[in-house]
């Protein structure tokens, strides 16, 4: 689902999440981006999308704290190019982004199958053991005992 943020305009450009009624700093979206969460901004005023800028000023403040999310050659490029790179540029990265949510997904189920096959390996370790003292040991084998024969 994806969160609205209405953006209210003046110096402070405050963002409010319309999901829990309250004031966000930028961070705190952020967060929410990188955690997976979808959003739309839109400005309070206008009504249009300011969702893209307000992207770019993640990536900028980012920036500022010397956190490098992109090299200053792509931005060059992507500078050059103009629209024509953001289209390419665009396509390629919802293409990657498209094939995230499946591997993150294949992660959190492989680590699911990895701690139930150590449960099993536990549990299979635990009926040898079980097994043991009433099997008999022929041959380098285990075998089952012998039922024994009824009598009438």
């Amino acid at each position: 689902m994806i969160r609205l943020v209405k953006r209210y305009g003046g110096g402070s450009r405050k963002l409010y999440d319309t999901e829990e009624s309250r004031y966000v700093p930028l961070q705190e979206i952020r967060d929410w981006i990188r955690g997976g969460q979808e959003l739309r901004v839109v400005d309070s005023r206008t009504g249009q999308d300011v969702t893209a800028q307000t992207l770019a000023q993640l990536i900028y403040e980012d920036e500022r704290r010397g956190v490098s999310l992109v090299s200053s050659g792509f931005l060059h490029e992507l500078i050059r190019q103009g629209e024509k790179a953001l289209q390419g540029v665009n396509r390629l990265l919802q293409a990657s982004a498209d094939r995230l949510t499946p591997v993150r997904e294949a992660r959190s189920e492989m680590e699911a199958l990895r701690t139930g096959l150590r449960r099993l390996e536990r549990s299979v370790s635990l009926l040898e053991r079980g097994t043991v003292g009433s099997s008999k040991r022929r041959g380098g084998t285990w075998r089952r005992p012998r039922k024994h024969a009824r009598r009438p």
